[in-house]
């Protein structure tokens, strides 16, 4: 999946040259990243049995306390 998308991509978009392949793959690449980040942030159980000001407010407390 990782050379698939690029290569579909460049034919789909009627690219030319290696350089707008490598530009294709690299977005790719970096958006996957970004996706794969925020899914795990939100697979996170963080607001359980909380309000988000309640959640905000521990938050800032222990990170006040562990500097």
């Amino acid at each position: 999946m990782g050379i698939a998308l690029p290569a579909v991509l460049f034919f789909l978009l009627d690219l030319h040259t290696v350089s707008q392949f490598l530009t294709i793959a690299a977005s790719t690449f970096l958006i996957w990243g970004v996706a794969d980040l925020f899914a795990s942030i939100l697979e996170r159980p963080r607001l359980h049995d909380r309000t988000p000001g309640g959640a905000l407010r521990e938050d800032w407390e222990r990170r006040r306390t562990e500097d």
